[in-house]
């Protein structure tokens, strides 16, 4: 049933109940309600999927090799995240040096692009793995490494705020990432999956970090080239990005996005009122920091302010929107799931 209501949501049809996903990596969590280990279980995160009403799966991927086996990035290093900090990480030494070596970048030239037919298979390979291991969600197809995402990859924060301060340099350097991206939109469009995240952190938590006007010249005519390809081949096509983009909604929606994923941050009341009705919404104002340190009383009325506007939207699908991280004590997060269960039958 999880699948049936995932693609009602996703084209905007009636189902049994509201639409839910969740992007979480708390352990304990799914200890607590599956009875099973994620870190020894390979099951595990499945039965949690089904025990909580999971009807989408958040999925991206950017291909058989990885690009710091084929050419310099940058790793910025991780913050302990996940349980234990298992997934720290110490930055190394960016091999950009000198901002004129950025300038010079093509993605492209440094990474190369994959055989088109070879690219195809693989991506149709890992869709039907995905089905199959997740018969009952939704699994779509996706890029996480979208032009912004990608320079951040390649040249972390610094350099690429150095490189942005000149716009005809820069914008060079972004139509090589876009070449490098369109090819994997490309041979994800000529696959069987039925829609598909377009990731691109492209703003900060106060907004856009570099002009409007930039973005709406040099990136958004980008966007609308890479996303052509896969609502002509009949895929669904989310955008996804952290952070605040509240003001580029009407650019998102005109370049062809079918619908949005993004963090309360982005005006969960601006998204519903212009493209309610029109658009696939998966988010909510249920905020992790109240998850943490919240009490129930706070996070119902999140959950109570997300339902009255989701009752508007035939395409909404429930989520935390920025994730169910490691810290979220079980207690809440129960109480959560239990809370948003009560109010989601329409």
């Amino acid at each position: 049933m999880s699948y049936e209501i995932g693609m009602a949501a996703l084209r905007r049809e009636p189902a049994a109940r509201l639409a839910h996903t969740e992007y979480c990596s708390n352990y304990a969590l799914v200890r607590a309600v599956t009875g099973r280990d994620p870190r020894t279980d390979s099951g595990a995160w499945q039965a949690f999927h089904d025990a909580w009403d999971i009807d989408f799966l958040w999925s991206t991927h950017d291909g058989p090799v990885p690009w710091e086996q084929r050419g310099r990035v940058t790793d910025m290093g991780h913050a302990e995240f996940l349980e234990d900090g298992i997934d720290r990480r110490d930055a190394v030494a960016c091999p950009f040096t000198r901002v004129e070596q950025v300038w010079a970048f093509d993605a492209v030239e440094e990474y190369g692009l994959p055989d088109f037919g070879e690219l195809v298979r693989f991506y149709e390979q890992r869709y039907q793995t995905g089905r199959d291991e997740h018969a009952r969600q939704v699994f779509p197809g996706g890029y996480y490494k979208t032009i912004v995402s990608g320079m951040i990859h390649s040249f972390g924060w610094e350099m690429l705020l150095e490189a942005a301060a000149d716009r005809p340099r820069f914008e060079r350097v972004i139509d090589g990432f876009f070449r490098l991206s369109l090819h994997h939109y490309q041979a994800q469009a000529e696959t069987s999956i039925e829609a598909f995240i377009c990731h691109d952190d492209m703003v900060w938590s106060q907004g856009p970090f570099m002009h409007p006007d930039f973005y709406r010249s040099a990136i958004f005519p980008r966007y609308k080239k890479l996303w052509e390809p896969l609502p002509e081949a009949g895929k669904i096509l989310l955008f996804c990005s952290d952070a605040t983009f509240t003001k580029f909604l009407p650019d998102l929606a005109a370049a062809g996005a079918d619908g949005f994923i993004f963090e309360p941050m982005t005006s969960l009341e601006a998204v519903v009122e212009a493209y309610g009705s029109s658009h696939v919404i998966i988010s909510s104002k249920v905020d992790c920091r109240t998850l943490t340190f919240g009490t129930r009383l706070q996070i119902a009325a999140e959950v109570d302010a997300t339902l009255a506007l989701a009752t508007k939207c035939p395409g909404f699908i429930f989520a935390v929107g920025n994730h169910i991280p490691s810290n979220v004590p079980v207690d809440n997060a129960r109480f959560y799931m239990d809370y948003v269960r009560e109010g989601w039958h329409r």
